[in-house]
C-alpha cells in the first residue's frame, strides 16, 4: 500500500475528526538553527513520527534548521518529545507551551522551505554563530528601564496592534521579508545603544539580532523564549508584565491573552477590540480586527461590499468574479486604512 506523507482529507472531514476526539490536546512550539543536509528526507521522517503520535500543526524545515508549532494529544506528549530528542539534529530542544490551551490546528503540514523564517536575506547578511545576548524576562524588564534602551517588536503590524511591550517600536510591515530592512532604518541612529528585540517565541529575533550585529549595531539583546516564555514567567514568578494585551498566534486561536489590556481597535467602528477575524467573504479572507457589534452588522465581513458578496449564491459569485469591474477581492495589506463603506 502506498504511503501518503501529506494530508488528503477535506476541511469538513478534519473538523469532524477533531470533534470526535475525547482527549485533551496541548500546543507546543520549538525551533532550532542547525544544519540539515537533506531536508526532504528529514521532512518525511518527521511526518511519519508526527502521524504516528496523532500530532497536528505546522513544521518548516530548511538547510538552516527547523521551526514547528504543534498540537499534540496530551497523553502522547512525553512519548513524542522523547522521540524527537533521539533524532541527532533535534537534541536539546527548548519547547514552549502555549499560554492558553485550545484546538490550534486541524491538520499536519510539514514543508521544506528555503528559510525557516522568510526574511529573504543573503547568507552574507547573517552569521548564526554571532547573535544577540539572551535575556530572561526579569532581565528584559530591567534592561527596558535603561534610559537609552530601544525596544523593537520583531513581528508584523497585525501582531503588534493587539499586544506589545510598552514604548516598543513596532514596524508597520505586513511580511517578514519587509521587516529587517525596515527595523534597520527605524533604529539607524541607535547603533551604540542597547537594542532589545522580542517576538512570539524567539526564532525571529535569533536571525534578526545577527542581521543587526552584521550591520553595525553594537549592543543587541533578545528576549529568551519570546513572549510565550515571558508570559509564563510573569505568572509563575509574579513579575510585573511590561507586555500589554494579547500575543498573536498563527493558528485557529488567533491570540493568547497575556494581560487584560485591550490596545487594539475595531477597523470598522473604532471601538476597543483585539479580536482578529478572517473576512467571511471567501473571495477576500483578509485579516482584520472586528468588535462583536460589527461582527453582527457585517456578518463577519470586513466591509459592506464583502458582506453583500458573501450573501450571493455560488453561481452568482462565479459570474461576479468573471467581471473585472466588480472584483471585491483584497490582497493582504495593512487594513488600518480600511474605511467602512
Amino acid at each position: 500500500m502506498k504511503e501518503y506523507l501529506y494530508n488528503k482529507k477535506s476541511i469538513e472531514e478534519l473538523k469532524a475528526d477533531l470533534q470526535k476526539e475525547n482527549f485533551k490536546r496541548v500546543t507546543y512550539s520549538f525551533y532550532k538553527y542547525v544544519t540539515i543536509d537533506q531536508p526532504e528526507k528529514f521532512r518525511d521522517r518527521l511526518y511519519k513520527l508526527c502521524s504516528k503520535n496523532n500530532v497536528l500543526g505546522r513544521i518548516y524545515i530548511a538547510n538552516e534548521g527547523i521551526n514547528a508549532q504543534l498540537s499534540i494529544p496530551e497523553h502522547n506528549w512525553t512519548i513524542f518529545k522523547d522521540s524527537l530528542s533521539r533524532l541527532e539534529k533535534l537534541k536539546k530542544l527548548q519547547f514552549k507551551k502555549a499560554i492558553e490551551d485550545g484546538n490550534s490546528f486541524l491538520k499536519l503540514i510539514v514543508k521544506v522551505k528555503k528559510e525557516i523564517v522568510a526574511y529573504n536575506v543573503d547568507d552574507n547578511d547573517v552569521d548564526m554563530e554571532v547573535v544577540g545576548k539572551h535575556l530572561s524576562p526579569q532581565g528584559f524588564n530591567e534592561k527596558i528601564d535603561q534610559h537609552n534602551a530601544v525596544v523593537v517588536d520583531m513581528r508584523n503590524y497585525y501582531e503588534s496592534e493587539v499586544g506589545r511591550f510598552e514604548s516598543a517600536i513596532a514596524p508597520n510591515v505586513a511580511t517578514s521579508r519587509e521587516l529587517l530592512p525596515a527595523v534597520k532604518d527605524l533604529i539607524k541612529s541607535h547603533k551604540k545603544d542597547p537594542v532589545l528585540l522580542y517576538c512570539t517565541g524567539g526564532i525571529r529575533c535569533e536571525k534578526a539580532s545577527s542581521y543587526l550585529i552584521q550591520n553595525g549595531f553594537e549592543d543587541v539583546y533578545q528576549l529568551s523564549g519570546g513572549i510565550i516564555n515571558y508570559a509564563h514567567e510573569v505568572r509563575s514568578k509574579k513579575i510585573k508584565s511590561k507586555f500589554k494585551g494579547k500575543n498573536f498566534v498563527f493558528d485557529a486561536r488567533m491570540g493568547e491573552r497575556v494581560t487584560s489590556d485591550i490596545i487594539g481597535n475595531c477597523y470598522q467602528c473604532g471601538m476597543r477590540s483585539d479580536d482578529h477575524k478572517d473576512c467571511n467573504n471567501d473571495a477576500c479572507h483578509v485579516l482584520f480586527i472586528q468588535c462583536k457589534d460589527c461582527e453582527k452588522e457585517f456578518l463577519g465581513c470586513c466591509s459592506k461590499d464583502c458582506m453583500n458578496f458573501s450573501k450571493l449564491s455560488e453561481n452568482e459569485r462565479k459570474k461576479f468574479r468573471k467581471d473585472p469591474n466588480k472584483i471585491v477581492y483584497k490582497k493582504r495589506y495593512s487594513m488600518r486604512a480600511l474605511n467602512s463603506n
